[in-house]
């Protein structure tokens, strides 16, 4: 813009008279110029207020920074070593979040990628439940990214891979996720450099489990004591600890203490013995605590358990604690889970010390030494926690299923097995409509069990009520007008005094275990052969009669089929060795089977388990029995083979135990030098 060039006077007097103004002509030319001064003035802070509107927005548009390229790059080159695969993440809701990753777009609008607005630096990437599959690269481009604060990898298939050392180079980091779901873990030793991220503020690396086995294969991860007395001086400012099912092989360190912002702490099944540190229960922040499945733990829990005023969760199961059981435990109000299960705890609890506990969802008690729930009378029962998880199984519990149960409304798990309980079942458990597991197997009850009782529990996925007790199960002439509980998984009918196969579990279309074992079956029905979702089938121990129909091979989810000791003939199906790669216990024995057993087991099978004694199998173990590496049992014994001393058994890993008697085996016992039987 141009108006300032040169002043205002010259423009108007060229323009009224271009030689000499009069007096008129100098008023008018005042006003004039006055009016073109204030309009200059006025064009002058316009055009400021639009150069100041422009900073403004050019200060905005600024404000947010496009993803930086080497960090680009060093993102692509992550994406570029792994493949997508649908089995390598279960999480229902995962998805490719790397699809979105493309050279000619910002990176900061990628998915799962989060950048300082001001900086434009990648501070966060999040491939949780990506379908990644294929190993960590120890020289990862990932590492380079040295201002990342949050780091999640979990729920991915890293193929057993390594930690990278260089995870120590991501000094920002605050939140540090690779958790993994059982087998696909991470395998090896936490490299030391983890403990130089003193950043940290949660750093999670637990293995997730089946939770039909409650386990994963084998821990794959290792942690030194060295290591983790590093990251717990280092990471002061840890909230949250999470190491399940990884391996630690010793005592807990005392250190945990210094961790005061500490408020969830889990190392479920880490091989942890020795005494517990009690300085824990000193941290007053904690709400989740969780150390179950260390067995060699132990110990005994202090009164100063009661300062845990945040407490929600406390699970100590199957470890070695022992000692009663603090009354200040019973004041924490925020408990939701209370899991003491299969410890060596003692004394006397009554049903009042719980009342305090109003917000108690899950109790587990099962095998202890404790003497429980003697009922006070002036107990209000009607006002007991709205638990619904109970488990109170081999708690010496004596007389009739205690009455009190029929207030816990809100029930939907109880498990009262191995105890001594008498009497029929009463009534009232088949008005606790949100029941969906009942196991009362193991006691001394008796009576009718009538299908259309059991129909009136319409959540129902787990039922047991066999071993011990004296059933009599009655489907009734008439079944087809009942609504058996149709979605249920678990059934355990062993012991029930069962003269054929229950007719409603045609019905069944999502069993995945069924126990039918200690019973007068005679026949298996061909249905069964269609029920492509079991995964446990347990028969032993009846009449079965006739052979084994090869339609068992439909069955490939099977994980455990035992059929022994019985009066079944014939052979044996020869795909029992290829049909199923997730079988691991094959139990056959106590038959009346004749010819070979199968000659073909495929490479990666599971089996650890074969047990084909006592029947009238004949020939040659199979050379291909090398291809069954799980395997921990093998027992022929008591039938009619015919071979050389089979040291070629001792190429396999994990074989503990081998029994060849009773047979016609014969030759030298022999065994060259690289067939070691390590483990037997």
């Amino acid at each position: 813009m141009r108006v300032l060039e040169e002043p205002c006077y010259s423009k108007v007097f060229q323009t009224f008279h271009p030689l000499k103004p009069t007096s008129i002509q100098m008023t008018l030319m005042g006003l004039l110029c006055s009016l073109a001064l204030s309009t200059q003035l006025l064009l002058l802070f316009s055009y400021s207020l639009f150069t100041n509107c422009l900073t403004l927005n050019d200060s905005t548009s600024t404000h947010h920074h496009e993803c930086h390229q080497h960090e680009s790059n060093a993102l692509l080159s992550f994406k570029q070593s792994f493949i997508i695969s649908k089995s390598a993440s279960y999480n229902t809701f995962s998805y490719p979040k790397t699809v979105s990753w493309i050279p000619t777009t910002d990176c900061c609008s990628w998915d799962g990628i989060e950048c300082d607005e001001l900086t434009g630096h990648v501070i966060s990437i999040d491939l949780s439940s990506s379908l990644l599959y294929g190993s960590m690269d120890p020289y990862s481009t990932l590492f380079s990214l040295v201002h990342l604060q949050s780091l999640d990898l979990s729920d991915n298939d890293f193929n057993h891979s390594q930690i990278p050392a260089r995870i120590g180079h991501l000094s920002q980091l605050r939140h540090l996720n690779i958790s993994q779901f059982g087998d696909t873990t991470l395998s090896g030793e936490v490299p030391t450099q983890i403990s130089h991220l003193s950043n940290l503020l949660s750093l999670d690396l637990r293995s997730y489990i089946d939770p039909q086995l409650d386990y994963p294969l084998i821990n794959r991860l290792q942690l030194k004591e060295s290591t983790l007395r590093s990251l717990i001086q280092n990471s002061t400012r840890l909230e949250q600890l999470g190491l399940n099912f990884v391996t630690i092989s010793s005592s807990l360190s005392h250190t945990l203490t210094n961790l005061t912002s500490l408020q969830k702490l889990s190392f479920r099944h880490c091989e942890l013995h020795g005494e517990f540190p009690i300085g824990i229960f000193s941290l007053a922040n904690l709400t989740y605590l969780n150390f179950a499945k260390n067995h060699n733990l132990q110990g005994t829990l202090p009164a100063s358990i009661g300062n845990l005023t945040n407490l929600a969760y406390l699970a100590l199961d199957h470890n070695s604690f022992h000692g009663e059981i603090p009354r200040s435990l019973f004041g924490l109000e925020n408990l939701v889970t209370l899991d003491l299960a299969s410890n060596y705890f003692d004394g006397r609890l009554t049903l009042d010390m719980f009342l305090k506990l109003k917000m108690l969802n899950g109790l587990d008690l099962s095998y202890n030494k404790l003497s429980l729930f003697s009922q006070n009378r002036d107990v209000n029962v009607t006002i007991l926690p709205p638990i619904q998880k109970l488990g109170l199984g081999g708690c010496n519990l004596a007389g009739e299923v205690p009455t009190w149960i029929m207030n816990l409304t809100t029930l939907s798990e109880l498990d009262l097995s191995r105890n001594n309980l008498q009497g029929e079942i009463p009534y009232f458990f088949f008005r606790l409509e949100n029941l969906t597991v009942l196991n009362l197997s193991n006691n001394i009850l008796e009576g009718q069990i009538e299908l259309d009782m059991l129909s009136k529990l319409k959540k129902l996925t787990g039922l047991a009520l066999g071993g011990g007790n004296k059933f009599y199960f009655l489907e009734g002439k008439n079944t087809s007008n009942v609504t058996f509980p149709s979605q249920i998984q678990t059934l355990i009918l062993g012991s029930c005094n069962l003269v054929h196969f229950p007719n409603f579990i045609q019905h069944l279309q999502q069993l995945t275990d069924l126990y039918l074992s200690n019973n007068s079956i005679k026949t298996i029905p061909s249905w069964l052969w269609n029920k492509t979702t079991l995964q446990t089938l347990f028969i032993s121990n009846n009449l079965l009669i006739g052979e084994i129909s090869p339609s068992i091979c439909n069955l490939q989810s099977l994980v455990v089929l035992a059929l022994s000791s019985n009066n079944l003939v014939g052979m044996i199906p020869s795909c029992l060795g290829t049909f199923s790669r997730s079988l691991q216990v094959l139990d056959l024995a106590g038959n009346k089977l004749t010819g070979n057993i199968p000659q073909t087991y495929v490479k990666g099978n599971a089996l650890q388990f074969i047990d084909f004694s006592s029947n009238k199998l004949y020939g040659q173990l199979p050379r291909a029995l090398v291809n069954c590496r799980m395997l921990e049992f093998l027992d022929v014994n008591h039938n009619h083979f015919n071979d050389s001393f089979p040291f070629w058994l001792g190429s396999l890993p994990k074989l503990k135990v081998v029994s060849l008697r009773d047979n016609e085996f014969h030759g030298a016992i022999m065994c060259p030098l690289k067939y070691t039987f390590p483990q037997l």
